[in-house]
């Protein structure tokens, strides 16, 4: 697999929100604006693209020389939490309008499912470590793009007349489900099609 078609594929084919429905809690819960979206998108790619790197390295000389691949989740899970640690101590320090407004969300990061989804999908697919780097940047930045996408169309929902049992995040999921069947119209046909 090519690093363009690696692309391509996390961002549109196999979006992790909008295709595979991994990461949806930060996604409503942090679209609300369009500022602390950015801020989460930016967060889930930093850590999404160093933990499938981390991951990668671990799997390929500690869990498998050492037979012990049954260890893989919690492997994952401690290495996603400590680079969730260090996101949030820097964003504490340099960044505290936005560590607010993420708010829980932020240490919510270490159960992002779609973070260790994508690690776990690189280590499935026996990605070498640069395709591991690039799927997770590629899955980061699809997140970033489907957060951005349903932030900018929530506040403009804000300022709509929206039915009163369709406020809030009911709108937000019918907002996503639609924006998950526009991401269908990406898939491997039209990628073979671009690429060849």
């Amino acid at each position: 697999m090519t690093y363009v078609t690696i692309i391509i594929t996390y961002i549109l084919i196999s979006n992790l929100v909008l295709t595979q429905f991994l990461g949806m809690c930060p996604f409503i819960g942090v679209s609300k604006n369009v500022e602390s979206a950015v801020g989460m998108g930016f967060a889930v790619t930093f850590v999404a693209t160093m933990a499938t790197l981390v991951t990668w390295a671990i799997q390929a000389y500690i869990l498998v020389p050492l037979n012990v691949t049954f260890l893989q989740t919690v492997a994952f899970i401690l290495v996603v939490a400590s680079l969730v640690q260090l996101v949030e101590m820097v964003m504490q320090k340099f960044a505290p309008p936005l560590y607010k407004a993420l708010g829980l969300f932020l240490p919510l990061m270490t159960t992002n499912c779609a973070i260790l989804g994508i690690a776990v999908i690189a280590v499935r697919a026996n990605y070498n470590a640069l395709e591991s780097f690039t799927a997770g940047l590629a899955a980061g930045l699809g997140f970033l793009l489907a957060i951005f996408i349903i932030s900018t169309i929530r506040e403009r929902l804000d300022t709509e007349l929206v039915p009163k049992p369709f406020k809030g995040a009911p709108i937000a999921f019918v907002t996503a489900g639609l924006m998950a069947m526009a991401f269908m119209a990406f898939d491997k046909a039209l990628l073979n099609n671009i690429i060849g």
